[in-house]
């Protein structure tokens, strides 16, 4: 029976350890500085407004850090920043955006891509929730999306879409 515990003790202590790895390996591989541009949506059956960004992400062995600003119409600037922290392949933390209050993430990393349920400081787009990916695409691009949902159809709406590019 000891014999039992102890491999059932090591094999799980191999195991996180192999997972730590893995999401460590994950996160230093978005790690860096990012640009490039996307859309977002004014308002839920509103216009896209195309915009321009840059980012810094910064990685460490179960967290990173995201800070970046989107620009619009050559005169419209807004910053963005996230704080997120993994345990094993799951995340929390939170983020800021336009509002400037910090917004939740929840949310588990499948893949090349973290996908989050938000919980907005304030309601945005008709309600406090929304979904968000960050995708890593191929070895220098990396996708950044939110999806809300459309509260008159409860159809999900793509309301922000960066495509990034290591520099």
């Amino acid at each position: 029976m000891r014999a039992m515990t102890a491999i059932a003790t090591a094999s799980a202590i191999l195991f996180s350890s192999s997972a730590s790895a893995a999401e460590q390996d994950f996160l230093k591989s978005i790690e860096g500085q990012w640009a490039g541009g996307g859309k977002v949506l004014t308002s839920i059956g509103g216009s896209n407004v195309n915009v321009s960004c840059k980012m810094q992400s910064d990685a460490e062995d179960t967290n990173f850090s995201m800070n970046g600003t989107c620009r619009a119409l050559a005169v419209i600037s807004r910053t963005f920043d996230a704080e997120v922290k993994a345990s094993g392949t799951s995340y929390s933390g939170n983020y800021v955006g336009v509002s400037g209050k910090p917004s939740k993430l929840v949310g588990s990393r499948s893949g090349n891509t973290i996908a989050f349920n938000v919980t907005w400081a304030q309601a945005e787009y008709g309600d406090r929730s929304a979904k968000m990916t960050i995708q890593k695409v191929g070895d220098d691009g990396l996708r950044i999306r939110t999806i809300d949902q459309d509260p008159k159809s409860g159809k999900s709406v793509v309301t922000t879409q960066l495509d990034l590019k290591r520099q």
